[in-house]
């Protein structure tokens, strides 16, 4: 579908790709993979025609259609349902088919009322986001490009937009930190690694494995390079100045001379996360006890739990139900409209999160700005945390003010190592990291010996990370004494698991005033319907359309017959017998035609009302 051959790019003195190639196969879904900065997202806008590029050459077919997700937010629609059918085109038979939108919508955490009566405009920022992706899925493209779409996302959203992808049916070319997503939804991975690009069929785990030993034959390679030329030279040493030798030397002359030594490969940059601990002399470290709080409306209500020194808890749910709100309540930044949060004298908390990032002084420099956090303030230190969160040399002294936000998050998580700390509040820390450096991350958190929270949507992390849950969930904030997959086994979200018996107590609930959301209490979610929706309305739509058809074709009998029965009455005034005939046949032709028409519309309305009845 799509080659590039030997693809040169350059930004200044920073070089991308150098005689990078790939190919995109028919029904290839791609997860890109490379470290920030190794040109994933510019190979996107050089497919795109959005950038250029330094030589090469990328081969794209005509009228082959790419679609992406943009991060332009211009809406030209009065409702959100309008917005996102405006990137509908009529299918063979002429139909819009907005049933696709409404799934895709359902499925991305918009309810009934929001898609059809609000302003895309009256969106906030992440859900304006996620309606441009609705329009990248629903265009249906040969190629669909998505880079970082889970950062927009909630956890459910997320499950859906998985399984959504893995039935894609054209080409996909994807960019994520969240290894498990990608492992799933693509059925290849291409690497950028050292300015060439490489794809193999499988996992990103198989692709770095073959990477690795790419390496390690290299460096093999250059071993025994080294001492080939280290003998070349001992010879010509050896025998420079003897004239029997002098034809030999020569020749070895020549051969070092063609034979240049492979260069050193350059050590590859990751994130070298370290979190500086202080001891915590007690056992719990803080208590939350009916905990109520709201803005307009309650988020939580009477929640209740404890964190001991080494828990590793994790906050989940949909966006916009109170994961960020809890941290901030935690944190102190908020005050509970009811119940009591208990924090021990010795809990040293570090808070990571979006309200810090935009709480850096745009007029300091990177390393002022971590020096500032630092207890002794040396600009030793400053800079050395700088350069583990990768602002090497110079980039150290460039202003917050002109940094990206994933930028300004690796600032915010430098000042974070920096300060000694026992319990880590952690709000999507991994949204700006690539693969590597969430790996590293994880490992930070292992070796960290107090307590951590953390609210995330990526579920690699959240099966590393997470020992206890607060999951917020059919409307409710609840406690689970259990691991992530704990609670998919037993619990399940609202949206996708209807089998507890009523009256149960999930295992891992602490009590009945407390407790995880019993499935088949739970309302019926326009998320949980998603794949119903799309799974019925592909049953019902050709059977409308073929009603449609039908009626469609009645029409056009009936004016014929009567077309023929004011010819005839023509025919007889002339007297014209055969012609009389003639259109008398025709006549009979119609209306056998339309009695063979309405039986198949009463068959075809019967199935279609039998298909509705199930539904319902």
């Amino acid at each position: 579908m799509i080659q590039a051959q030997n693809l040169k790019k350059s930004f200044g003195l920073q070089t991308l790709f150098s005689d990078a190639s790939f190919q995109v196969g028919k029904g290839e879904r791609i997860g890109l993979i490379g470290k920030n900065g190794s040109g994933k997202s510019t190979l996107f806008k050089i497919i795109l025609n959005m950038e250029g590029y330094d030589g090469g050459c990328i081969n794209i077919p005509k009228n082959y259609s790419i679609g992406y997700l943009s991060q332009h937010l211009h809406f030209t629609h009065a409702t959100i349902f309008d917005e996102a059918c405006s990137v509908l085109k009529p299918n063979e038979d002429g139909w819009i088919e907005s049933y696709k939108v409404e799934a895709i919508l359902s499925g991305l955490g918009f309810d009934k009322e929001t898609i059809e009566k609000k302003s895309p405009n009256m969106l906030s920022g992440g859900f304006q986001i996620r309606l441009n992706l609705a329009k990248a899925l629903a265009e249906e493209p040969n190629l669909l490009l998505l880079d970082e779409p889970t950062n927009y996302l909630d956890i459910v959203s997320v499950r859906w937009l998985q399984k959504f992808l893995r039935n894609w049916q054209g080409e996909l070319m994807l960019i994520t930190h969240d290894r498990r997503f990608m492992d799933s939804v693509c059925t290849h991975t291409l690497g950028i690694h050292r300015k060439k690009m490489r794809k193999i069929q499988g996992s990103v785990a198989k692709l770095q494995d073959a990477i690795l030993a790419d390496e390690e034959v290299y460096f093999r390679t250059m071993e025994n390079d080294a001492a080939k030329r280290e003998h070349l030279q001992k010879f010509i040493e050896r025998f420079r100045y003897k004239a029997s030798k002098a034809s030999a030397v020569q020749s070895k002359v020549k051969a070092l001379e063609r034979h240049e030594p492979l260069a050193n490969l350059d050590k590859a940059k990751v994130l070298d996360f370290e979190f500086t601990q202080t001891d915590f002399p007690a056992k719990r470290m803080l208590k939350v006890e009916n905990l109520d709080f709201g803005f307009d409306a309650l988020l939580i209500e009477n929640l209740s739990f404890e964190l001991y020194k080494g828990d590793r808890l994790a906050i989940i749910g949909p966006n916009g139900k109170g994961k960020t709100t809890l941290l901030n309540l935690l944190a102190g930044e908020l005050k509970p409209g009811n119940g009591n949060i208990e924090i021990h004298n010795s809990t040293v908390m570090n808070y990571f999160g979006q309200t810090n990032v935009n709480r850096l002084d745009l007029q300091k420099t990177v390393e002022e700005e971590i020096q500032c956090s630092l207890a002794d303030r040396t600009r030793g230190k400053a800079r050395t945390l700088a350069g583990v969160m990768m602002f090497e040399g110079d980039n150290a002294l460039k202003k917050i003010s002109v940094l990206s936000g994933g930028e300004r998050s690796r600032v915010l998580l430098a000042k974070i190592l920096g300060k000694p700390c026992n319990l880590l509040l952690l709000d999507e820390p991994t949204n700006h990291l690539d693969m590597d450096s969430v790996d590293s991350l994880i490992e930070a958190l292992d070796e960290f010996s107090g307590a951590a929270i953390l609210v995330s949507h990526d579920e690699e992390i959240l099966h590393a990370f997470a020992k206890r849950l607060i999951i917020f969930d059919g409307g409710r904030a609840s406690f689970f004494d259990g691991t992530y997959q704990d609670f998919l086994d037993r619990v399940g979200w609202t949206s996708e698991s209807q089998t507890n018996v009523v009256g149960a107590t999930p295992r891992g609930c602490p009590d009945a005033n407390n407790r995880c959301p019993d499935a088949n209490n739970r309302p019926d979610t326009r998320r949980a319907r998603a794949e119903q929706i799309l799974q019925k309305s592909r049953a019902i739509r050709p059977l409308e359309q073929k009603i449609k058809q039908i009626e469609e074709e009645i029409h056009k009998n009936e004016d014929f017959a009567i077309k023929c029965e004011k010819d005839i009455i023509t025919a007889a005034e002339s007297g014209d017998g055969l012609k009389i005939a003639e259109i008398s046949k025709e006549m009979e032709a119609a209306k056998g035609k339309i009695a063979d028409l309405y039986a198949n519309w009463e068959k075809t309305h019967a199935e279609l009302e039998r298909i509705t009845i199930l539904r319902l």
